[in-house]
């Protein structure tokens, strides 16, 4: 015998809940497409910006598609314990992308301010 309480969420609230996370990401994803055709325009022409935009936006859509893949199995959850194990697998997973988004951006970051010293600037002592 089972001492884990089970739950079922209802199959309309199940089906809204889906189609309600599948128009937001769609909404999201069309919010960083837009976000990223405006940023060119904006950014300096600093060596190596666009190579940490392009990740950053890269690393953006990658954590939106798993928050999203986790909501979609949250929806799937029947039990507490199988709630527990899932929202664990994923802080942990988060957590350790996080960890490797920082480090690669950081290093990129570095990378191109290192880069922009190096290049000469018009009206600076190369010039």
């Amino acid at each position: 015998m089972s001492t884990t309480p089970q739950f079922e969420i209802p199959t309309d609230m199940r089906k809204i809940t889906e189609q309600s996370m599948e128009q937001v990401k769609t909404a999201i994803n069309g919010y960083l497409q837009f976000f990223q055709r405006g940023i060119p325009s904006n950014v300096s022409n600093v060596t190596g910006s666009s190579e940490l935009s392009n990740k950053v936006f890269g690393y953006a859509e990658r954590n939106v598609a798993s928050a999203f893949e986790f909501a979609q199995k949250l929806v799937q959850v029947r039990d507490v314990q199988s709630l527990a194990k899932l929202q664990m697998g994923f802080v942990q997973a988060q957590m350790q992308a996080m960890t490797e988004q920082v480090k690669d951006l950081s290093e990129t970051a570095t990378k191109a301010v290192i880069d922009s010293a190096k290049t000469p600037t018009k009206g600076g002592p190369s010039s």
